[in-house]
């Protein structure tokens, strides 16, 4: 498990474990700069959020950093050196997953006590966050269509429907010239029925072209979808073409905008939150205060009832045993080991991506070396607590508590994943500044540094750069992120609502071949 003390951070560099041969800048750091804390003197310009030798590491030795392995000395590194790629080998060591071994159960809160918010209560016993009604696209033939009815549905034509957050749009590339069967389609598919079902939205269409590989009929049939009063299809090439199908999906929303209206929040549990966790653009100090500020709201939210989505399996590479260790059982460790194998072996072998060791240029400015690092931070994200359950993409969440999802680290792909499991917030943590917000689950940016929250107030929501500043915890700023979750799930808005993001960023994973 690794944990951060809860000492406020003062002085030139950060320390994070009494066993790590590197400490942290906590700003930046010019040669000669003495650090009497650690017993050395800078021998390199170091800025804000890189790693410095503590001692010397000799060649071959690990990097140790809250105690984890984050790579290899290349060469010998006096104390006071910098830290990071050049002097860094990325290469594979032993890890114990001794499953289970560390596994501790939820201390969850009498339900008299738990936390509430105002969220919209479904049919199904299911609650919102939002309320939206959906348009989805089979195949990348029906996208103009799905946009088109969504774009027709201005704020002002929506005036008397104050109940009503909007008519979303999800297109997307694929659905035909691609496997007919098998798991890229099945994929494809359940990430439909997921959104089609969200407890985001009142009520949703469906729209299809007629000759697409991902037929209507086969989507229907594999998820068990039916038509109702709050589901409804189209098949353009049956209905007339694009402009009669673009006029007759408008009048569906316009039939079923006053049932939506009339849904109101209500007082409901927070058990009933499911939040998606994503981490992207990411710095030196994601590891230190937005990461594992969120993972201390997500332990929060886990006694409260209620469930954080750790996903990007790529970004928990390298300290996976941390996690298999916390899992309520080892069947449940295996699941997530039997995942990293397939992204290892089967998905990824000797191609250039994350897994693989790099990290993308804006993480490697950022101050993190290699995948290992950036993984150890990313894995803060899910909190302290057991891991309950592991999902393949967009597979239906139901296990309440910390639970794991596979998905890509690409964030609008490994969010797309979570919503149509369920998630009904999304919250993000970055270093560099990501612009990123979802649809129908309201996104959540959490700044890792105050710097870049001064320069992007905007579209950053918290600024959980106080940690670096002393002015709060990592428990305290866990707490105000609960909170913060709380007053979205009520109706704030978010930041990048109120930038209107979203509207593109529905990217189901591809992961078949293309013919």
């Amino acid at each position: 498990m690794i944990e951060m003390s809860e000492k406020r951070l003062i002085g030139p560099i950060i320390r994070l474990h009494p066993h790590d041969n590197v400490v942290v800048a906590r700003v930046d750091i010019g040669i000669g700069t003495a650090v009497p804390s650690e017993d050395f003197t800078s021998r390199s310009q170091v800025p804000a959020g890189y790693k410095i030798a503590a001692k010397k590491i000799l060649k071959g030795e690990p990097i140790l950093k809250y105690n984890v392995t984050v790579g290899f000395a290349n060469t010998d590194i006096e104390a006071g050196t910098m830290v990071h790629s050049h002097n860094t080998d990325f290469k594979e060591f032993d890890r114990d997953y001794a499953y289970a071994s560390e596994y501790q159960p939820i201390a969850l809160l009498p339900e008299a006590e738990r936390a509430t918010f105002q969220g919209y209560v479904r049919a199904n016993g299911k609650v919102g966050t939002r309320n939206y009604i959906g348009i989805l696209a089979t195949v990348n033939c029906s996208a103009t269509v799905v946009n088109k009815i969504a774009e027709w549905f201005t704020p002002e034509r929506l005036a008397e429907y104050p109940n009503v957050d909007g008519v979303a749009a999800f297109s997307h590339s694929i659905g035909c010239g691609m496997e007919m069967s098998g798991e890229p389609m099945q994929l494809l598919r359940r990430t439909m029925a997921g959104y089609a079902r969200h407890p985001n939205l009142a009520a949703a269409l469906v729209i299809g072209l007629g000759c697409e590989r991902n037929q209507l009929k086969g989507l229907m049939e594999q998820e068990d979808l039916h038509e109702g009063s709050t589901l409804h299809t189209f098949i353009m090439q049956e209905s007339g073409g694009t402009r009669k199908t673009i006029e007759a999906g408008i009048e569906a929303v316009k039939a079923l905008l006053p049932a939506a209206n009339q849904f109101n929040r209500q007082t409901v549990s927070a058990s009933h939150l499911s939040v998606g966790l994503q981490c992207g653009g990411s710095d030196g100090f994601s590891s230190i205060t937005a990461n594992p500020a969120l993972g201390a709201a997500v332990d929060i939210l886990a006694r409260h009832g209620g469930t954080g989505i750790l996903s990007e399996t790529p970004e928990i590479y390298g300290v996976e045993h941390t996690l298999t260790r916390r899992a309520v059982s080892q069947a449940v460790g295996e699941k997530l080991i039997e995942r990293i194998r397939w992204w290892k072996d089967e998905y990824s072998p000797g191609r250039d991506v994350q897994i693989n060791g790099k990290v993308s240029p804006g993480n490697q400015i950022g101050g993190l070396a290699n995948i290992f690092e950036k993984s150890l931070g990313s894995s803060m994200k899910g909190g302290t607590g057991p891991l309950m359950e592991v999902y393949k993409y967009a597979e239906p969440v139901t296990t309440k508590g910390f639970v794991f999802m596979d998905t890509p680290g690409f964030d609008p792909v490994s969010a797309t994943g979570q919503i149509a499991g369920g998630a009904n917030l999304i919250a993000f943590t970055t270093g560099r500044g990501s612009m990123f917000g979802s649809r129908p689950a309201p996104c959540l940016k959490l700044a890792t540094n105050t710097p870049m929250y001064n320069k992007l107030t905007e579209d950053m929501d918290i600024n959980c750069g106080e940690i670096l500043d002393g002015t709060a915890s990592v428990q305290e700023m866990g707490q105000r992120i609960f909170e913060l979750f709380l007053r979205t799930a009520s109706g704030e808005e978010s930041k990048s609502e109120l930038l209107d993001l979203g509207k593109y960023e529905f990217v189901p994973w591809q992961i078949g071949i293309m013919s």
